[in-house]
């Protein structure tokens, strides 16, 4: 979905969050709101005033920061703008509690951000320019261009410095979490060598392209509301929400920075928990949640293939139908019928219009499909054919057939270099050490609600 598409799509919603308030009463109006924001520098240390008690205009206090009740509909407008989603009576409050969720974590995070910059005396936070041009590449991934991006985002009332705020505190947390930890990670060489004989011995298997969304469960507030935060994501998803957009907001995985992309994936690449789910799957399909140990995951499966080690091919066919029990003189009919239509020298490029001109003579594209699972009646002429050339008449239960290979290609797995699992190892390591992080941070945080 294109921004411009999403922008359309929201400007009902708009109005439906500032319809529904998120049930707060009282609240500070848009423009008080937004020039306190403008006046208080985000890099300017905070003065220590009695601390500020929960009112009408405020929508949470994070130790002595206020999330005010602008910042909150500012923020859902975001998600549902990025995302996607509808806004309406029954999603709006799993929109409000997605935005404050990420408006109270994005709070602990700078925080801890100032604190460690004014401890180590150097510099985490990303500046504007750093902000600015990961703007500029999401609205050219987009389509679009930053000027346009402000533009539909003011024609529905919504800030782009909301989604330059967000981005600015992404890009500092996982410059300070990379920093942190991927000195101290170490990823042993039998880690790797463990990795890569499971993708080896696995590489005759079948291979999946899979999106994710994973719902923390510390962060949710529980493995309960997880997974019904997750079934209301899917049924959106369901009615037509892409799955990408919804990955990007919604995710709490590495992969929501690449719409929830994780590539092509084998089954020792999977949790088993996944693995058991996907194997089920057709492509296309978006699963319903499914639980783990530290949350919810919804998986897409994009494509499947057969894995290595297989023969794929794309046959098309002339065939003349023909009974079971067709008589002697049928055969010979169709026989006859068949050798005209191969004096014609059809190729695949034209063998359906050169059969639409011959009686009795049906011809079409049978796709692609893995050998092994060909007819034995279509399999030998399927791997010794020559492309582009018609095979002898095969004789079924339903016609006389005659074969033609438009392609074949033998499915061999690449398996990754030892760098790259060695890359793909530390990826996990540091996006677990990152959830386990903020989540100590939640717990030892003075966070209130009204």
């Amino acid at each position: 979905m294109s921004s411009a598409q999403c922008v359309r799509r929201v400007a009902m919603g708009a109005a439906a969050v500032l319809a529904l308030g998120f049930g707060l009463q009282g609240a500070a109006s848009a423009q008080d709101a937004g020039q306190t924001l403008v006046q208080t520098p985000v890099s300017a240390p905070a003065p220590a005033p009695a601390r500020p008690q929960i009112s009408g205009g405020v929508a949470a206090l994070v130790n002595d920061d206020v999330i005010s009740t602008f910042d909150l509909r500012q923020r859902a407008l975001l998600l549902i703008v990025t995302s996607g989603v509808p806004a309406n009576a029954e999603n709006m409050p799993q929109i409000q509690e997605e935005a404050l969720r990420s408006l109270v974590d994005e709070h602990l995070e700078m925080q801890e951000l100032r604190r460690m910059e004014k401890e180590q005396k150097f510099s985490i936070i990303a500046d504007d320019d750093e902000v600015t041009q990961s703007l500029n590449q999401l609205a050219k991934d987009n389509n679009t261009t930053l000027d346009e991006l402000r533009r539909q985002f003011a024609s529905v009332g919504l800030d782009l410095q909301t989604l330059r705020d967000q981005i600015k505190v992404q890009l500092s947390w996982n410059r300070m979490i990379s920093g942190r930890y991927s000195t101290r990670v170490r990823i042993g060489d039998h880690q790797i060598a463990m990795m890569l004989q499971r993708l080896k011995a696995t590489a005759d298997q079948p291979q999946y392209l899979v999106s994710e969304i994973f719902i923390d469960a510390s962060r949710a507030g529980g493995l309960s509301e997880a997974t019904s935060g997750a079934q209301q994501l899917i049924q959106q998803i369901q009615q037509g929400t892409p799955f990408g957009p919804v990955a990007r907001q919604f995710s709490n995985a590495p992969t929501a920075a690449a719409n929830g992309d994780m590539g092509w994936v084998s089954a020792a690449e999977l949790q088993p928990e996944l693995l058991a789910v996907v194997q089920e799957m057709r492509p296309g399909q978006v699963s319903q949640p499914i639980p783990v140990n530290d949350g919810v995951y919804i998986v897409q499966l994009r494509e499947k293939n057969a894995g290595g080690g297989t023969t794929v091919v794309d046959l098309k066919q002339a065939a003349v139908r023909l009974t079971a029990d067709a008589t002697p003189d049928q055969v010979a009919a169709a026989q006859k019928t068949l050798a005209a239509f191969a004096a014609t020298s059809p190729t695949c490029t034209d063998l359906e219009t050169k059969a639409a001109g011959v009686q009795g003579l049906v011809a079409g594209d049978l796709g692609k499909s893995d050998i092994k699972e060909l007819s034995a009646d279509f399999r030998g002429p399927a791997e010794a054919l020559p492309l582009n050339q018609l095979s002898s008449p095969i004789r079924t239960p339903v016609g006389l057939h005659l074969l033609m290979v438009c392609d074949r290609q033998n499915n061999k797995v690449a398996l990754p270099s030892k760098e790259e699992v060695e890359n793909r190892l530390l990826g996990q390591q540091l996006s677990m050490l990152s959830r386990r992080y903020l989540r100590d941070l939640r717990n030892s945080a003075t966070i209130e609600t009204p």
